[in-house]
């Protein structure tokens, strides 16, 4: 009756995103980013080193810095630690007790802490819609696209996503900031919102660095934008860029977007200097222009 401990799957990768029936662009400036039932409790069942679980966080809370620099409400849901049975409903014959049943465990994950301008809205059944002011808080902000990330996908991710399709609202998944029982779930609820109420995406195309990360002021730019603003201060260019919070996920991307312009940069030459001005002397050499075969070199 209760939730069973969640093996670890892989995530979705972007070749794994179903095909959108729509074509929706996501734009921030229409959005609001929903934080689904990232509870200790809910979380809890993958156990401490799922790396399913541990990749999800991240990349919810990377999505989260990155959003919130652009003006992105962030919405929270949360069940309350004590529920009666009238509230429970039928959730007490299909899962039991659930939270209430371990209240300690009823706050949001440590990673994932709301900050003191986010929205936490109480979750009552598997919709985030259901006795909630969502609807509300994305009319009062003059919003009509909802990013949806959290667990878990086949159940509550994926019935707000339709509800917010029945309201007029687009849904966005973002495949690797939700997760599942089991990867085949995961890619069930994927499927059915893309061919049904919304579209899927995958963090990197939110998340990828710009063009311009092929500049030095871009490569700055691109860096600061991943770091951990709640520092308080900006590296400068010869500072320990792991000081201020830069993650391996920033790292990899830009490697891939090095890599995908013929541009051969590895982790360990990065890891000797992860400065910006160690990493500009290891990218601006190979963006120098190559003289033609024929050319004459001067003597």
């Amino acid at each position: 009756m209760t939730i069973r401990t969640i093996p670890a799957y892989i995530l979705p990768t972007p070749s794994d995103l179903p095909q959108d029936k729509v074509s929706w662009p996501f734009d921030p400036d229409r959005a609001v980013l929903l934080i689904h039932d990232m509870q200790d409790y809910f979380v809890g069942f993958y156990g401490p080193e799922n790396p399913a679980i541990i990749h999800c966080v991240e990349t919810i809370v990377r999505l989260k810095r990155h959003l919130k620099a652009l003006g992105v409400p962030v919405v929270y849901t949360a069940q309350p630690a004590v529920q009666s049975d009238e509230d429970r409903g039928l959730l007490n014959d299909m899962w039991g007790p659930g939270l209430t049943r371990r209240p300690d465990e009823a706050g949001i994950v440590a990673p994932l802490a709301p900050d003191a301008d986010d929205r936490v809205l109480t979750k009552w059944r598997y919709s985030a819609f259901f006795r909630a002011p969502l609807a509300e808080v994305l009319a009062e902000s003059g919003r009509d696209q909802l990013l949806i990330c959290g667990v878990y996908a086949h159940i509550g991710v994926m019935q707000t996503a339709v509800d917010a399709f029945m309201r007029g609202i687009k849904p966005f998944l973002v495949a690797d900031a939700i997760a599942d029982f089991t990867r085949e779930d995961h890619l069930a609820a994927l499927r059915y919102v893309a061919r049904n109420a919304g579209r899927t995406l995958h963090s990197d195309s939110i998340l990828s660095p710009p063009v311009d990360a092929f500049t030095r002021e871009g490569l700055r730019a691109t860096l600061l934008a991943s770091l951990d603003a709640s520092l308080g201060e900006e590296p400068g260019d010869d500072d320990n860029l792991m000081d201020f919070g830069l993650d391996s996920i920033t790292v990899m991307q830009l490697v891939n977007a090095w890599k995908a312009a013929g541009i051969e940069i590895g982790f360990a030459e990065m890891a000797v200097r992860p400065t910006i001005n160690g990493w500009w002397g290891l990218l601006a050499p190979k963006l120098a222009p190559k003289p033609a075969p024929n050319s004459v070199l001067p003597a």
